[in-house]
């Protein structure tokens, strides 16, 4: 078939979206478009109607019409198959066949119709893969999330702090016999605030009362400005306050780490990290599939070391690393500032100058590794998902996990299953875990703690309306606080002495990508 376009237009003909697959002029697609309502007078019930030039296929979507107009030489068969993807995927992003709701999402409808049809030619496509492509992941929107999250936890932390201020200025007050720091006129509260340095002076505007004749009465100020928090505080309120009615949820955390929550739990806590401490941080991306068998899987490890000291002495240290790896790593190098014959020789990690200390109060990479396979037993997980349809007119699905590397301990484990839109939550039979049903993403999230030897395999089931294609990709997020490859530090030493030295650790396996296709 060849596609020319594809459009939304109402009853009358007024066009709302238009995409075309081909070279043509605007005043030939508008001309083709104020022609279609003008050959819709039989009355008879039909999809399509012909012209001598092209044939018309459209729907009916209560108020509009869903409408493609193709060359006389396609197939009518593949014509109408290519509107009812059309047709289904226009609900996807608007809630009512309404004119309003379309030019809302006409972005989103083009980019979805540009993954249905190029060239004017079908893309060999379905709804979840639609759904898949327009909605891939951008580093960009990744950056600009972490730096909202960090705005949140600073925001918090700042309404803690002057919160705590405000608490102790009261509680001193009291004991003073004053009137606590924001009732009042807080007239006179100068002198008392200069008096005690450990108090935050939180008065502002008694300058102009400084001013006036002593003689003149002083009335309570009834605007409230001469006691008033700063400026700073009520932004950080009215911030947080926002986010809230925004439906986000301010985080709360002690560890200052601007990475993602998945790397904070795994991050042993700041009182609890010596002065020498090392990180082993792996990240995998596996792709599977749904018939079975591993299209890839890599993984990415590095060892990073940080010595929270101001004493360069403390820096001429040299790491033990164990490599217990059985699954075969292709590459293992070591930071080009270290000496490579130690690590081969000893399986240690030293600076090549002997005389040169490890930088300080800096995160420095000594040490990564990377696996690439396609062998499935090397998984971490397994999962086996099975749509069949029903005599119901859906889809009973059946889908199980299996823990294939038994000495990892996989924590937070979310298995996301895609279902179609516009029918409702699906019915959830026997499961392992628990499931939560997100209507705004339409995906129906399989959510277990933990996963490992003693549970290494788990079902669930659950029937709802759609086909089986629709249920793909299968996507699983996890953390694991054990290496995948089985790297681990030994002992730090001091290069002198060869002294024991006293160090704290962090494991942590980070998922960037685990999908069945």
């Amino acid at each position: 078939m060849v596609l020319l376009a594809a459009a939304i237009c109402t009853k009358s003909g007024k066009a709302l979206i238009s995409r075309q697959f081909v070279e043509m002029t605007r005043a030939r697609i508008e001309g083709l478009l104020a022609a279609f309502p003008k050959l819709m007078n039989t009355g008879k019930q039909h999809t399509f109607v012909e012209t001598e030039s092209v044939r018309y296929v459209y729907q009916p979507l209560e108020k509009l019409y869903m409408l493609l107009i193709t060359t006389k030489t396609s197939n009518i068969l593949e014509d109408l198959e290519t509107l009812r993807l059309f047709s289904r995927v226009i609900p996807e992003y608007c809630r009512a066949m309404e004119e309003s709701e379309i030019l809302d999402h006409s972005f989103e409808l083009i980019f979805a119709f540009d993954e249905i049809v190029a060239l004017g030619y079908r893309e060999n496509v379905n709804l979840a893969q639609i759904r898949t492509f327009t909605e891939m992941d951008s580093h960009e929107e990744k950056v600009f999330q972490a730096v909202r999250q960090t705005q949140e936890r600073e925001a918090k932390q700042e309404m803690q702090r002057r919160a705590k201020e405000l608490q102790r200025s009261r509680r001193e007050a009291e004991k003073s016999g004053r009137r606590p720091p924001g009732f009042g006129s807080g007239f006179g509260s100068s002198s008392s605030s200069s008096s005690r340095p450990d108090v935050t002076p939180v008065v502002s505007d008694i300058s102009v009362e400084k001013t006036r004749p002593s003689a003149a009465p002083t009335k309570p100020s009834k605007t409230g400005k001469a006691m008033k928090l700063s400026s700073k505080t009520k932004d950080v309120d009215s911030f947080v306050d926002k986010l809230r009615t925004e439906g986000q949820s301010v985080i709360s955390s002690t560890v200052k780490s601007k990475q993602s929550a998945s790397i904070a739990k795994t991050t042993t806590p700041s009182n609890k990290t010596e002065i020498v401490h090392v990180r082993v941080e792996e990240k995998m991306s596996v792709t599977a599939g749904r018939e079975g068998g591993l299209q890839s899987l890599d993984c990415h490890g590095m060892i990073a070391l940080r010595i929270n000291e101001k004493n360069e002495q403390m820096g001429m240290i040299k790491i033990g690393v164990a490599n217990n790896d059985d699954k075969g790593i292709q590459t293992l190098q070591t930071h080009p500032n270290v000496d490579k014959k130690l690590f081969m020789s000893e399986s240690y990690i030293g600076m090549k100058n002997p005389a040169k200390p490890f930088p300080l109060n800096t995160d420095v990479g000594v040490l990564k590794w990377r696996i690439a396979t396609k062998d499935e037993s090397l998984m971490p997980i397994s999962i086996n998902c099975w749509p069949s349809e029903n005599n119901k007119g859906g889809c009973d699905v059946n889908i199980e996990y299996e823990l294939l590397q038994e000495h990892m301990e996989l924590q937070d484990v979310v298995i996301t299953i895609p279902v179609p839109s516009g029918c409702g939550a699906p019915i959830v039979g026997e499961i392992d875990g628990n499931s939560r049903y997100d209507h705004r993403r339409n995906v129906l999230e399989w959510t277990l703690p933990v996963i490992d030897s003693g549970n290494k395999s788990g079902s669930l089931e659950f029937s709802i309306a759609g086909h089986p294609d629709d249920f793909f990709p299968v996507t699983v997020n996890f953390i694991s606080q054990k290496s995948y490859c089985d790297i681990q530090v030994t002992d730090v030493l001091g290069v002198e002495n060869e002294q024991p030295i006293k160090f704290s650790s962090d494991v942590a396996l980070l998922v960037e990508k685990y999908e069945i296709v």
